[in-house]
Parts: C-alpha cells; sequence; structure tokens
C-alpha cells in the first residue's frame, strides 16, 4: 500500500481545529492501514515528524431515503500528534 493511499482526506470539525495549535491533526485513513503505516506516510508526505498516533474505527449511521434505509459507509479515524520540534502542516496553517 501506497503512502498516498493511506491518507484518504483530512477531517475538518471543530474539534479538528482546536487541536490545530497544539500540532494534534485528524485524517480519515484506509481501513486496513495500521499505526506504523499511518505514521510513515505522514512522514513521508508531509515532512513531519510523528510522535504517536490514535486510531478509531467508525461504524456508518443509519440513512433513510424516503421510504428505503441503508448504512452510510464505515471509515477510520487517526489523530496524529507531532513532535514539539516538528514544523506545522502547511495544509493546516491557514486553517488555523
Amino acid at each position: 500500500m501506497k503512502n498516498y493511499d493511506i491518507i484518504v482526506s483530512p477531517v475538518l470539525t471543530e474539534k479538528s481545529y482546536d487541536g490545530i495549535a497544539s500540532k494534534k491533526y485528524t485524517f480519515k485513513v484506509a481501513l486496513n492501514a495500521t499505526k506504523t503505516q499511518i505514521k510513515t506516510a505522514i512522514e513521508d508526505i508531509f515532512g513531519v515528524k510523528v510522535a504517536k498516533v490514535n486510531t478509531v474505527s467508525v461504524n456508518g449511521k443509519k440513512k433513510r431515503m424516503g421510504r428505503s434505509e441503508g448504512y452510510t459507509s464505515d471509515y477510520k479515524k487517526a489523530v496524529v500528534f507531532l513532535t514539539e520540534d516538528s514544523k506545522a502542516i502547511e495544509f493546516f496553517e491557514s486553517l488555523a
């Protein structure tokens, strides 16, 4: 699995915006990605040093459209903590 296949998208919510100042970033990642794969992908793509990675598997929510019911897709979310001496990720600098 390549580094660009592991990181799907950034998670941009109010809670994730609060962590940007303390170098804590949230990403949606591939379901089968491990913490070490996520760490190396973030370090290679953004050129930063990762201190630790926390992951959580999120189940899809039940949704209705008229009479039919279904579920949204399951996904995996990773919270990445950078080291103190690491630079910030440029993509998130304009958002903070």
